[in-house]
């Protein structure tokens, strides 16, 4: 019980921290977030630390925003919700994680092996080449995990092909609060509400795909449907997403952490 307390004491404070802005220097200025960025940061060396790694792809479509300006999709949030989210990590946890921003890669780059949790967001104009497919499917079957965000609505259909190319025999399945990944870390109750901007845009669901479509083994995939968890990590110093709302999106990031890294 102790140390639940403490836990959630600390998960309240360090989203208060990050809300009211006194995290630090970032390295994108607010007026720029609206500019996606179509090429990656440079890639941090391999050194065993935990790092944040972005999967990159060429979006369906071609990539352009509602006001027609160039919008890769993959870059959504980027590298700001990961800054942020490391910082979490370092308040909460002893893990010391790679704090610039995290690395990208595309499914095909062998690279990516050596990175457990993988973060794959608007999977609704996402379409893989066949070596990025083939690339997933290698990584999922040699112990990876992969989390998808920032969808909505009609674009699960394409998610869904997609999926069906990468794992053929992969079976979607809603995933409820039963799960052990909603208490791996923290204990969360599943809002009624997603997270940021897109809130409104249908009730939150979280699906996963499991080994063998078993579900009494390991989840290789978590899929936050009508959800944009890294939008909540990128706004969550500004005050522009509440509090309550940006601390139970770091507590399923730190969920799917240790979720990912212990199974």
């Amino acid at each position: 019980m102790i140390r639940t307390r403490r836990i959630a004491a600390a998960a309240l404070a360090v989203a208060t921290v990050v809300a009211g802005g006194i995290v630090g220097t970032r390295k994108i200025a607010d007026a720029q977030r609206q500019e996606y960025l179509s090429q990656p940061l440079p890639n941090a060396p391999y050194d065993g630390r935990f790092t944040f790694a972005r999967i990159r792809f060429a979006p369906r479509g071609g990539g352009a925003d509602f006001f027609g300006r160039g919008d890769p999709k993959w870059s959504h949030d980027y590298p700001t919700a990961e800054q942020h989210f490391a910082k979490i990590v370092v308040e909460l946890s002893t893990i010391r994680p790679y704090m610039e921003g995290g690395n990208v890669f595309t499914l095909d780059d062998p690279e990516l092996f050596k990175y457990p949790i993988a973060y794959l967001c608007e999977p609704g104009f996402w379409n893989p080449t066949e070596a990025e497919a083939a690339g997933l499917r290698a990584y999922l079957h040699k112990g990876g995990f992969i989390i998808f965000d920032d969808f909505f609505g009609r674009h699960w259909q394409n998610f869904e092909a997609q999926m069906q190319r990468v794992l053929p025999q992969g079976r979607l399945v809603k995933v409820d609060r039963s799960h052990p990944i909603f208490d791996a870390f923290f204990h969360v109750e599943l809002p009624d509400h997603g997270f940021g901007s897109g809130g409104g845009r249908g009730a939150p669901e979280f699906w996963g795909i499991f080994e063998d479509n078993d579900p009494d083994k390991r989840l290789v995939a978590i899929v936050n449907f009508n959800n944009d968890v890294g939008e909540s990590w990128e706004w969550s110093d500004t005050g522009a997403i509440p509090v309550d709302v940006t601390s139970t999106s770091y507590k399923l990031g730190m969920n799917y952490l240790v979720y990912g890294m212990t199974h």
